[in-house]
């Protein structure tokens, strides 16, 4: 008998996964690996510091000390292990050029490569609007971190893997309500950290959802809804 879409949302609701978390100290990664870890799921991921080790430790975290942008392929890939998929929400904010090309530019070549290394499928990149801030005059280096985006989002877009690209429009620390605007084209605002964190555990949680861009902005529509949405039905 076919299962009806209530059996399977139910089922991609509760299997719990093994997620491993390139920027799991950043705001948006740590805000993940909280909602990953109320879902029942193993979150993994890589710091910098032996201190956040410790710290994410207390939490039921295990994480490997390294820095992205020096360490081996292999040595990621052996981080990664078994995962049942990578997040990359690491990023530098619109830095100097040469960190921006290694963390957002390199560090994604990086991190594909590792993944399928490892044997891993699934890869989620948290990526930027485009067109955010058009309006302004950047300044040559934001100019260039946007264009280390794209560039990785093509890299990611083009390789073999189950990738997902998540484009949330401009980040603030207000509480999240819940509610977004999810799909293929949204209109570039302001969304919570906590609502973006929030979605990218239910788009974790979706399978069905692959080698898609989704970009995200806050809107009226509960994430899980959104989230169903958007999910590809023959």
């Amino acid at each position: 008998m076919l299962k009806n879409q209530l059996e399977i949302n139910n089922e991609n609701e509760n299997k719990s996964l093994d997620v491993f978390i390139i920027g799991i100290t950043g705001k948006v990664g740590g805000l993940l690996a909280e909602k990953l870890l109320v879902k029942g799921d193993t979150v993994r991921g890589l710091v910098r510091r032996d201190e956040q080790q410790v710290a994410l430790a207390k939490r039921g975290i295990n994480t490997i000390v390294g820095e992205l942008t020096s360490m081996s392929i292999d040595v990621l890939a052996t981080a990664i292990g078994s995962a049942d998929v990578v997040v990359f929400s690491a990023g530098s904010n619109g830095g100097n050029v040469e960190t921006t090309t290694a963390v957002d530019d390199e560090g994604v070549t990086k991190a594909i490569e590792a993944t399928l290394r490892a044997g891993v499928q699934r890869f989620t990149l948290v990526s930027v609007f485009p067109e955010s801030w058009r309006e302004r005059n950047l300044g040559d280096e934001v100019e260039f971190y946007f264009a280390a985006k794209k560039k990785a989002d093509i890299t990611l877009s083009r390789s073999k893997l189950d990738w997902l690209i998540l484009r949330p429009s401009l980040l603030v620390d207000d509480p999240g309500i819940g509610t977004v605007s999810l799909g293929p084209a949204e209109l570039h605002g302001q969304i919570p950290r906590a609502d973006v964190a929030e979605t990218l555990a239910e788009l974790l949680h979706e399978s069905r959802i692959s080698r898609q861009i989704l970009e995200l902005n806050t809107g009226t529509t509960p994430i899980r809804d959104a989230v169903n949405s958007n999910v590809r039905r023959l």
